[in-house]
């Protein structure tokens, strides 16, 4: 009697069930679209119209291969990759040697410059597009990548300071004091100890990069005119014009172009989470 009134009187706790529901809907909340748009891609136009959000009644595997068979797509894909690498290279390296001098250098103006520098944290791009048109048109520039990937590096300068910094400051001090007694230099210290343990906040802030660069619209809009140099964000807008009623078609190439930054996020998750650990505390 004394153990079966102890089990009903053991307080229910809803809270994980509530948490696991919350995560099922936001999970749903970005999973439906992409798979949506994926399984659109296998599907004919009229099945299209007809079965929006369904299976395919006949997988049209063609729409996807017309697509990959195209020397466009790859122009698009090349272009794409050219600027999110470069861009991720110089963000990484300069965000993380900045870092590093904010957290083991002492000098003068240090608070002020970090902080003018973390400024950019509540500026979008969109504001300062006028200006930058112009610097970029002066410096000559337009239609090159280095028009797109040089802006880009320097707006995504503070987010990757901020979490290289955080993530620095966790690291025993002892070990920038035994390199300084064994001789060893600012560079070396950074080249031979820092890197090799911040892979998970490198694989944050470059997959973070890369996946802001790859679906960047307004700057390349701006600064690209040849249709050549068009990134996938600018090519859709091309391709949607010429297969303007083919939607399975459109849906295919969408697909296909944000099919990267998906795997390379799945790729470096774990490093991800736990760079975000690293980098989340209060500095």
């Amino acid at each position: 009697m004394t153990s079966s009134a102890a089990r009903y009187d053991t307080p229910v706790t809803i809270a994980p069930v509530l948490r696991y529901a919350i995560l099922f809907i936001v999970a749903g909340g970005v999973l439906i679209p992409l798979l949506t748009t994926a399984l659109g891609g296998f599907k004919s136009l009229g099945d299209l119209r007809v079965n929006p959000f369904g299976l395919p009644s006949q997988w049209e595997w063609m729409n996807y291969w017309e697509i990959l068979a195209s020397g466009r797509y790859w122009q698009l894909m090349g272009n794409s990759l050219i600027i999110a690498v470069l861009t991720v290279i110089l963000t990484v390296a300069a965000s993380a040697m900045a870092a590093f001098v904010f957290v083991h250098v002492r000098f003068f103006g240090a608070t002020f410059l970090l902080n003018y520098l973390l400024l950019g944290l509540m500026f979008p791009a969109a504001t300062a597009i006028l200006p930058l048109f112009i610097k970029i048109r002066d410096l000559g520039l337009l239609d090159t990548y280095w028009g797109v990937v040089l802006p880009q590096v320097a707006f995504g300068l503070a987010m990757s300071i901020l979490l290289f910094r955080n993530s620095f400051r966790q690291m025993p001090k002892d070990l920038f004091e035994a390199a300084v007694i064994d001789g060893c230099g600012y560079f070396r210290f950074f080249w031979y100890v820092i890197l090799p343990l911040s892979r998970p906040i490198l694989a944050t802030v470059a997959v973070i990069v890369f996946v802001h660069s790859w679906n960047n619209y307004l700057l390349p809009l701006v600064v690209l005119n040849r249709d050549t140099l068009y990134p996938w964000p600018l090519g859709i807008m091309v391709y949607q014009g010429e297969y303007s009623t083919d939607w399975n078609l459109i849906l295919a190439f969408i697909t296909l172009t944000i099919l990267p930054a998906i795997i390379m996020f799945f790729a470096a998750q774990k490093h991800i989470v736990a760079g975000l650990m690293a980098g989340s505390v209060k500095g």
